[in-house]
């Protein structure tokens, strides 16, 4: 028996696509019914190119949706929200909004700067509260997100906060691949929506 048989996930990932060993790569090959928004060849740092691809994914799926966002992969999916969802007319059951990244505050070495990030169009970021349920799932020892700033994305969004303790980034550096907790994260949206 399959996972979520009657509704599509959708994952969107953050400005570094697709890594091998992540989280949502592994959830991806888990669940028959996932797809992700591929990555992009040309304008990688445009806000308006990744919600263009978030769009054009969604365009593709009939019947209802889960989207599973991660670090920047959030900010598209509420930058989506704010300028695409109410055209759309897509039928968005929730979204898991994992260790989202906070663009407006200092990234530490490797990532934009806010500058850079203002140019490609990614700030402000919208504050409206999300038109579909939401989970943001927020680390304590995120470098790219402190969890005061974390539950206030929270709060701004409607999202319902849910703390994971000290999982740093989510991400194979900080030890996951695997995170079985999604699923349970992802039923519970489909559960309340």
């Amino acid at each position: 028996m399959s996972l979520f048989p009657d509704t599509t996930v959708l994952l969107v990932p953050g400005l570094r696509d697709h890594v091998a060993e992540h989280w949502q790569t592994l959830l991806q090959a888990q669940l028959p019914n996932a797809r992700s928004v591929p990555p992009l060849e040309h304008d990688k740092l445009s806000r308006d190119a990744r919600v263009a691809a978030l769009d054009a994914a969604l365009a593709e799926i009939e019947g209802p949706v889960v989207l599973v966002a991660h670090s920047a992969g959030v900010m598209i999916t509420v930058h989506w929200a704010a300028h695409r969802a109410a055209e759309s007319r897509r039928n968005i059951r929730g979204a898991l909004l994992a260790t989202p990244a906070d663009l407006e505050s200092p990234m530490p070495a490797g990532y934009p700067d806010t500058a850079t990030l203002a140019q490609h169009g990614w700030l402000p970021v919208p504050r409206s509260p999300l038109p579909f349920p939401t989970i943001l799932a927020a680390s304590r020892n995120d470098p790219l997100a402190a969890y005061p700033r974390a539950a206030e994305m929270a709060s701004d969004w409607g999202s319902k906060l849910v703390d994971l303790g000290e999982v740093g980034h989510l991400n194979p550096a900080a030890g996951y691949g695997p995170w079985p907790r999604a699923t349970a994260l992802i039923d519970e949206l489909l559960r309340a929506g």
